[in-house]
């Protein structure tokens, strides 16, 4: 007899595929249906746009009871990433108070898709990422496509690039070329094979309840509460 979870999911498999969400990706990987592997392209005109970034989702038996496990396999330099545990900062993934029934997996993964085009800068989880943001986005959008496109042997001296710029940031506490090295030495350099743009989050619950936090820099200072 199949669980709550695995009808839920296979619900959410077949509302993915009826949609064709332009840059998103997604297929379960194991027989019950809980753990997933997915793959997001950032969207047009953003710093991430024609990158391909990995990700493996978990579910529990209690969904959709509960949020999943979301972790990024190919960690991106961003603002809303823990760049060591991959994790993403978005409040209805991080806290089961906030999670809502109402969201399926469609939902989760447009959440994720805008919130690596267009990083929220209040609270961020890697404060380099963010400072180098409102410091210099030309150099944020120009690591980011070097950490996408050098060899893998060449990873270390753009390493070294980035640590230096970091480090001329005052506000931003030193951190070693080991933990950014290991860090980003596991960013796959795979690019996507077509450019094109996602449309804007066709989800009725997405929408209502997603935007309702969801506050994008667009009309603000890029330092606005920024800690």
């Amino acid at each position: 007899m199949y669980s709550r979870a695995y009808i839920l999911l296979e619900r959410d498999l077949k509302e993915l595929n009826q949609n064709n969400f332009v840059g998103i990706t997604a297929f379960p990987i194991t027989d019950d249906m809980l753990k997933w592997q997915a793959e997001i392209e950032g969207l047009q005109n953003s710093s991430l746009h024609g990158f391909v970034l990995q990700l493996t989702i978990e579910f529990t038996s209690e969904y959709n009871l509960a949020p999943p496990v979301v972790k990024f396999t190919t960690i991106p330099f961003h603002p809303n990433v823990d760049p060591y545990t991959g994790q993403p900062c978005i409040d209805f993934l991080d806290n089961p108070k906030m999670w809502n029934t109402g969201y399926t997996l469609s939902s989760i993964l447009l959440a994720l898709q805008v919130m690596l085009s267009y990083p929220v800068l209040e609270n961020p989880v890697n404060m380099q990422a963010a400072q180098m943001l409102i410091k210099d986005e030309y150099m944020y959008r120009k690591i980011i496509q070097k950490l996408f496109q050098e060899p893998l042997q060449r990873k270390e001296d753009l390493m070294r690039k980035c640590i230096r710029i970091i480090l001329c940031l005052k506000s931003i506490k030193s951190i070693s070329f080991n933990d950014y090295y290991k860090t980003w030495s596991r960013i796959a350099t795979s690019k996507a094979t077509e450019s094109y743009r996602a449309p804007l989050l066709g989800d009725p619950h997405f929408i209502g309840e997603y935007y309702k936090w969801k506050k994008t820099d667009k009309g603000h200072p890029k330092e606005w509460k920024l800690k």
